[in-house]
């Protein structure tokens, strides 16, 4: 009894500092405090309205995907930058196992043939073709509550 007393004290000490821990090997994230991403991938030109019309009205079921693989606080924006476009996304992550929610999103048929739809649009990174994937993460280097 005094093993789980000591190991819950010590699961709240580490826990203050908002970042994710491990407890018995397992990671535990902090509701309070979700875990955030920034992305970014290209859009081609000609996709834009495509994009941008697929996305004024998505899918109910991705949506609800979405939610159910712990992801909240979701947008895209669009930025032309010395004429190329780009997409930047945010989210924030509250559950407990990003990977295996991410594989549960992947595994979903009406998500594979939402990006069907929207991969077609986009143009990866060099980052992100390298590793067989469309969008590339960003570091995060502020952020205010």
């Amino acid at each position: 009894m005094k093993l789980i007393y000591s190991t819950l004290f010590l699961y709240l000490l580490l826990s203050c500092n908002n970042q994710e821990i491990k407890v018995f090997d397992k990671p535990v994230q902090k509701t309070s405090a979700p875990l955030r991403y920034g992305m970014v991938t290209g859009l081609k030109p000609e996709k834009i309205e495509q994009y941008k019309k697929l996305h004024a009205s998505p899918w109910p079921e991705v949506q609800k995907r979405i939610s159910e693989c712990n992801i909240r606080n979701y947008s895209i924006y669009l930025q032309k930058i010395e004429g190329q476009y780009f997409l930047f996304s945010y989210f924030e992550y509250t559950g407990s196992d990003f990977d295996a929610d991410m594989k549960k999103m992947a595994a979903d048929s009406m998500t594979q043939k939402w990006w069907k739809e929207t991969d077609p649009c986009q143009l990866p990174l060099k980052e992100a073709l390298a590793k067989h994937q469309i969008w590339t993460s960003m570091e995060e280097v502020f952020h205010q509550e």
